[in-house]
Formats: structure tokens, sequence, C-alpha cells
């Protein structure tokens, strides 16, 4: 089965940063956290957390009166689906491009480009071994 490529809007994101920190957690302590930040009343945030449980994003325990929120993912299956969302609409789903452009476009160093050669060698070696199995 695939898996899904989640696409998290700012404000789950927002969210999702304050319960990875601090998971399990309760929404108070996340309105705490996006209070100075954001300005967002407890409802706000309350409302938004609950919604995230219901797609999947939170999971919820429930402990006397206090709900306490885990994460349903982890940051990289997030930054997966979002990394995908922008390859999708800025590159329409192809990765070369996407791929020069980042290169074109950024002064990398020496030693960034000698990190990118390194990691598609691995990623060649890795993928010719797959296939000889």
């Amino acid at each position: 089965m695939a898996k899904k490529n989640y696409e998290l809007t700012e404000a789950e994101w927002a969210i999702m940063q304050a319960v990875w920190d601090n998971q399990p957690c309760a929404a108070p302590s996340v309105q705490e956290v996006l209070e100075s930040e954001r300005g967002w009343t407890y409802s706000t945030v309350k409302t938004m957390m609950d919604r995230m449980a219901a797609k999947g994003l939170l999971e919820t325990e429930r402990v006397r009166n206090l709900i306490l929120y885990r994460s349903a993912i982890t940051k990289q299956q997030a930054q997966k689906g979002e990394i995908m969302r922008a390859v999708k609409r800025a590159f329409d789903g192809a990765l070369t491009p996407m791929m020069q452009f980042l290169i074109d476009n950024n002064k990398l160093s020496k030693r960034e480009l000698n990190e990118l050669e390194t990691m598609i060698k691995k990623r060649r070696q890795k993928t010719a071994g797959k296939k000889r199995k």
C-alpha cells in the first residue's frame, strides 16, 4: 500500500510543530506556544486540533477530563507531502526540473555540491543492488 502524502496548511504546520515539540500535549499548552507567534485564542487552536484529529493528523487520548494530543504522522511524512505538493504545483510533478532549478538558483558551496553527488552515488548503488536481487 502506498504511503499517503500529507499536505498541511500553514496553520496545521504551526500546530504540528508545537505538538511534535511537546507531545503528548493538551490544547491549552499548544495555544500558549502559538499565542505569542500568531495571536490565536484557545477556541481557535482547539477547533483546529479537533479537525486535524478527524483528518488523521493527530491522535487523541482522554485522561479524565483532559484530552491529550499526539502526532499521527512524522515530521518526515509531512515534509514529503509538502515537497511533493510543491513539485506537483510548480514543476508538473517532475523532479528533475525542480532539482535543476534549485541547483541553478542557489549558491551551493563545493561541500554542498559534493554532498549532493555523494547522495546520488549512494542512491544509484542502492538502486543497482535492488535490480540484481
